[in-house]
C-alpha cells in the first residue's frame, strides 16, 4: 500500500510539475480576451470537478489501509489501569490482565509530559498516548496475544527518560 501511495504522489507532482512549466512557457504567448484564454476558462471548471472527485477516490482507496481497528462489540467489563509518569518511572495500579479482557489505560502524569507507548516481545508499538500533568488521557486496547508488555516513555522528559520502563503482563485466558 505504501509503494501505491508513493508512485501516486510522484505522478501528481510529475502532473502539477508538467502543468506550472506549460503554464510558464505560454504565459507570453496569448494576451487576455484571446482565443487562449476563453478557451481556457471552459477547462476550468470541469477540471475542478475531476480532480475533486479523483480527491475523493484517492482518499476512499488509501483511508481503508489506516492502522486502526475497528471498533468491537465488548463482551467482558474492562480492566482500568492507573498509569501514572513520573520522572523517571511509571506506577501500574494493575500489573497484567487476561487476552481478550478490554483494558483502559487512565494514563496521567505527576510532573512534566510523558508519551505512553505499549511495546510486544518483538518491539513493535502496539498502542500509544499522552500523559500529561493534570490530565488524564484514556487508551481503550484489547490484547490479543499473550506476552510481556513493555510499556515505555515516548516523549523526551529530562535526563533519565530512557530508564523508565515497566513491564503489563498479559496471560492466556
Amino acid at each position: 500500500m505504501r509503494d501505491i501511495a508513493w508512485i501516486t504522489s510522484l505522478i501528481g507532482m510529475a502532473a502539477v510539475l508538467a502543468l506550472f512549466l506549460r503554464v510558464a512557457w505560454h504565459a507570453s504567448d496569448a494576451a487576455e480576451g484571446s482565443e487562449a484564454a476563453t478557451a481556457v476558462t471552459r477547462v476550468r471548471a470541469p477540471l475542478f470537478w475531476v480532480l475533486a472527485l479523483a480527491i475523493v477516490v484517492v482518499m476512499a482507496v488509501t483511508l481503508g489501509g489506516l492502522p486502526y481497528a475497528a471498533p468491537r462489540e465488548q463482551t467482558a467489563e474492562p480492566l482500568t489501569v492507573t498509569a501514572t509518569g513520573q520522572q523517571w518511572s511509571w506506577t501500574l495500579s494493575h500489573e497484567g490482565a487476561a487476552v481478550g479482557q478490554p483494558v483502559v489505560f487512565a494514563v496521567s502524569s505527576s510532573d512534566v509530559n510523558h508519551g505512553l507507548g505499549i511495546y510486544d516481545e518483538s518491539l513493535g508499538l502496539v498502542a500509544q498516548t499522552q500523559a500529561m500533568p493534570g490530565y488524564v488521557n484514556y487508551l481503550h486496547h484489547t490484547f490479543t496475544e499473550p506476552g510481556t508488555y513493555r510499556l515505555l516513555c515516548l516523549e523526551y522528559c529530562g535526563f533519565g527518560h530512557h530508564d523508565m520502563p515497566a513491564e503489563f503482563v498479559v496471560t492466556a485466558p
